[in-house]
């Protein structure tokens, strides 16, 4: 019998990006995952479509499985022969369990092998602007549970070494038994009036941060009904949280944003500004169900005398099929090139293809001023564009008004599908449930396929669960089909580019009041 592999793998704390990439890495290639309540969802978007998903729950004392239930889970899978990623929250061997659990495998013979995550313990306090060790402040750390197991007889923690032998003092899990765990340092020397901080949900959007002294940290914490996940520290340290604390000071902290485009590229200076990206595409990008038309126009592509090209994938997709055609840009000789937009200009450049024109205005409207302005009108009353012949490849559903005007004008098009814009099988119920929560504050939506695509992939009362979030668009296309469904467009840049959406977003941000 061929026995699998399990991969016991830290996802880090919260913020996406402390995941490892040795974790993504076994995340990825697995074919089975068993994973943890305290994960941030966004790392279930990397694993396969066709792995098996187990959720083994560890939330808060209430578990969907035992110990026990997911310890046999992980033997009965590697006994199929499965690759498997126990996926744990923060580090697997911080009071995760994760010895245990590679335990059992080890009696079973089963091969394992230890990822290491970023353990709240070190990222909470990182986040909130405190530094557990400081030359001026403290030199010694300790990390304690701020609970024990209830079966055993008598406490583990040495209280007296503790509360006066270490500097710092970081406990996990101790937001339920704040007020024994103060009372215990106090009791045993620990002077009450020691600075005393609480994170809650540390490295997320919601991170909130209390600042006392062990007096007064279990008043607070009750008073701001702080509850698990939080992580507790104690010492001198704390009081260099007003000078240090960076994250809460992000002009994007506290905001997740709704991206619905098939990648999130060109977002990067919203997370950079403290906001979190919630991928949840609502179009999948995928070529043409019949490249008749596009191999007929690649064949006569000589007799071009234009040939425009409205997004990037219409640059990647045409490409694609022309090298597959056995041809290549030295075929383009002579056809002058026109991108609509500075993204698809940069696409077509990458090709070693100089761009000859770039509308001011990034649509069919702003492109046909430009176009009339490189075309001289016609000599003896013909039509300005008689004789001129383009090419458009392009999205197989998208507007006539571009191939309609060129033919009003005399030249003569040929439209060909490049590739298809389609609905992804996927499901919106964590999306939903993002939204009822109020965890996502922005919505962003890049045309008007990705917005009603969201409404049918969500559900009818879609309308419902955005009207309290920011909807961002890019276009007035895109503009009207969310004020057609009754709602309202918060943010739309006057160029339609990711990167101006982005940078509307922060104008908007910094002019919101607090």
């Amino acid at each position: 019998m061929q026995k699998g592999k399990v991969y016991i793998v830290g996802a880090g704390p919260g913020d996406i990006s402390l995941l490892t990439v040795k974790g993504l890495k076994c995340l990825q290639k697995a074919e089975v995952v068993v994973y943890d309540f305290h994960l941030n969802a966004q790392v279930l978007n990397y694993i396969r479509r066709d792995a098996e998903f187990i959720y083994a729950g560890k939330r808060g004392g209430h578990h969907t499985m035992t110990q026990d239930e997911i310890n046999r889970t992980l033997v009965e899978k590697s006994k199929e022969g499965k690759t498997i990623c126990r996926l744990k929250g923060g580090d697997p061997f911080v009071f995760g369990r994760g010895g245990e659990e590679a335990e059992t495998l080890a009696k079973e013979g089963i091969e394992f092998e230890i990822v290491p995550g970023v353990s709240s313990a070190i990222a909470a306090p990182a986040y909130a602007g405190i530094p557990l060790t400081h030359r001026l402040y403290s030199s010694s750390l300790a990390i304690v549970p701020g609970y024990e197991d209830e079966n055993k007889k008598e406490s583990s923690i040495d209280w007296a070494r503790l509360a006066t032998g270490v500097g710092t003092i970081v406990f996990l899990m101790a937001v339920k038994n704040i007020a024994h765990v103060c009372r215990q340092l106090i009791d045993n020397g620990r002077k009450p009036e020691t600075p005393v901080a609480v994170v809650r949900w540390g490295t997320r959007p919601d991170q909130t941060t209390l600042v006392g002294d062990l007096k007064s940290i279990p008043e607070l914490v009750r008073e701001n009904d702080i509850r698990p996940p939080a992580v507790m520290v104690v010492g001198e340290v704390v009081k260099l949280r007003e000078v240090l604390k960076w994250y809460e000071n992000k002009p994007l902290f506290g905001q997740r944003i709704l991206v619905t485009r098939e990648h999130s590229y060109g977002f990067d200076a919203l997370e950079e500004s403290g906001a979190e990206i919630i991928d949840f595409p609502t179009i999948k990008i995928v070529p043409p169900l019949d490249w008749t038309e596009m191999d007929r126009a690649i064949d006569k592509i000589e007799s071009y005398n234009w040939m425009i090209i409205t997004s990037a994938n219409g640059v990647n997709y045409f490409f694609k099929r022309l090298f597959e055609r056995d041809r290549d840009i030295r075929d383009l000789k002579g056809i002058k090139i026109c991108a609509v937009g500075s993204k698809t200009a940069e696409a077509i450049n990458k090709f070693g293809i100089k761009v000859d024109l770039v509308p001011e205005e990034f649509n069919a409207e702003g492109l046909i001023k430009m176009i009339n302005r490189q075309i001289p009108v016609g000599a003896n009353g013909r039509s300005p564009l008689q004789g001129t012949k383009f090419l458009l490849p392009r999205a197989e559903t998208a507007r006539e008004i571009l191939p309609q005007k060129i033919r009003e004008l005399g030249g003569e098009i040929d439209v060909v599908t490049a590739y298809r814009a389609v609905k992804p099988e996927t499901h919106g119920r964590r999306i939903r449930r993002f939204l009822k929560e109020g965890k996502i504050t922005i919505a962003t939506f890049t045309s008007a396929a990705t917005f009603n695509n969201f409404m049918e992939i969500t559900g009818g009362d879609s309308d419902g669960l955005l009207k309290d979030v920011a909807i961002a668009v890019i276009g007035p296309v895109t503009a009207k089909a969310v004020e057609k469904a009754g709602l309202k467009v918060s943010i739309m840049p006057k160029e339609a580019t990711i990167e101006a959406m982005v940078n509307e977003i922060l104008n908007w941000a910094n002019k919101k009041p607090a």
